[in-house]
């Protein structure tokens, strides 16, 4: 494969090698924080091999399951935690979450501005599903960012003058141009709130952001975080499943909603995914890890092929493992994500086309060779067919492998660029 890489893309890459060497570092640092804490939490919870055992049915007794959600709960700054295979996705998991914590009359507040596109028929924002919120009698507004950080004075001005059930921060940038929002951005967005309102549940999408700081939004005061298990916690081993992690009687609210009422957390079977589910989580430091080293090495190598409105650049903090480049039309967009999947491990042999996607408004592109389907800490990205023709990509279990297809997708961009 390396025969097939473009030699000035090549150059690069060893150049960036070199000059990369000091955000590696500190990304292997952070690494070290996270997997430190992890351990911790498996020693401390006394975890054992009969923890994998399988358990079905109802799930009674199952030891393994509720060593599982402390851990969770322990590394996410929280005081429970729900993990569960039920919770097939992110999505999922904010909605369960909503559907539990929100009732007829009541209102939804995002301070994040327009959710993540997957999320707006789930609200009611567009569609007419009877199951949506709004058709369930909750109401939504929002509150824009205000120059990639929150808007305080408005937020204080709604706090004071409305009365709101649950405020949602989308850590994430989602389909949007914005910044992701780090976690001292989420701190102080929190302690501006509590000066105001201390009932108001605070929940945080914290999907694509776990273990990429030294703290999650529980640690700094966020109520409910929300997550897949096919992004960052599952560590690349996890086939299915999310979280829901925060305080106790919330997480109880949502477990009974998940199951049944009087039933809670007490049932319900891991499908003998136990050992994967710990696994993936004593593993995923490492992969953050491989993603965010994955991530940077793209971002300086398109800044030095000239292609603009990169986010992050190379030398920024990240709070997530998200990067994103404006490929200017729709041709090289889904050239990139045709690279993407040829060199991948997985249906390398497919070839991608812009099409639609069930939760989407647009037709989409997506790149996803990996071991598990639609699993976004393995290396893929998507993208809208829209302008500016922005790509999202995220994920690399290995950083040689992730290297490996940046190389190969970027050198068929460029020749693909040289034949126009």
């Amino acid at each position: 494969m390396i025969n097939n890489i473009d030699t000035e893309i090549l150059k690069l890459s060893k150049q960036a090698d070199k000059e990369l060497e000091e955000y590696y570092k500190k990304i292997d640092d952070i690494c070290l924080i996270n997997s430190s804490r992890i351990l911790s939490a498996f020693i401390d919870n006394q975890v054992s091999y009969s923890d994998f055992a399988d358990i079905n049915g109802y799930g009674n007794f199952d030891s393994g399951r509720d060593k599982l959600e402390k851990i969770f709960a322990y590394v996410l700054g929280c005081e429970d935690a729900l993990v569960r295979p039920h919770i097939m996705s992110g999505t999922t998991a904010i909605y369960l979450t909503f559907s539990a914590l929100l009732k007829h009359g009541e209102t939804l507040l995002s301070i994040t501005g327009s959710p993540y596109d997957s999320l707006q028929e789930t609200i009611g924002i567009i569609g007419n599903s009877s199951q949506s919120l709004k058709a369930n009698g909750i109401k939504y507004e929002q509150i824009d960012l205000l120059n990639d950080d929150f808007d305080y004075e408005k937020i204080i001005k709604y706090l004071k003058e409305k009365n709101i059930k649950v405020i949602e921060i989308q850590r994430s940038r989602g389909y949007s141009s914005r910044a992701s929002l780090n976690i001292n951005k989420i701190e102080k967005v929190i302690n501006c709130i509590r000066s105001v309102n201390k009932e108001v549940i605070i929940m945080v999408d914290n999907c694509y952001g776990e273990l990429v700081e030294e703290k999650e939004p529980g640690h700094v005061g966020a109520d409910i975080l929300v997550g897949s298990l096919m992004k960052n916690l599952g560590g690349g081993v996890a086939s299915s499943g999310g979280y829901v992690a925060g305080r106790k009687d919330l997480i109880e609210m949502v477990a009974e909603r998940l199951s049944a009422p009087g039933i809670g957390k007490e049932q319900g079977a891991n499908f003998n995914l136990n050992n994967s589910y710990f696994k993936g989580i004593y593993m995923a430091p490492n992969a953050v890890k491989n993603a965010l080293k994955t991530a940077i090495f793209t971002a300086y190598l398109l800044e030095k092929l000239g292609y603009k409105n990169i986010s992050p650049r190379f030398n920024e903090k990240r709070t997530d493992i998200i990067q994103t480049v404006n490929l200017e039309n729709k041709e090289n967009l889904v050239t990139f994500a045709q690279g993407l999947q040829s060199s991948s491990p997985i249906d390398s042999y497919v070839k991608v086309e812009a099409a639609p996607m069930p939760g989407y408004p647009f037709d989409e592109v997506m790149a996803c060779g990996s071991f598990t389907q639609g699993s976004t800490i393995e290396l893929s990205g998507d993208a809208p067919v829209v302008e500016p023709y922005t790509f999202y990509m995220q994920g690399g279990l290995t950083f040689e492998y992730g290297k490996l297809s940046i190389l190969s997708t970027l050198s068929k961009l460029k020749k693909k660029a040289n034949h126009q």
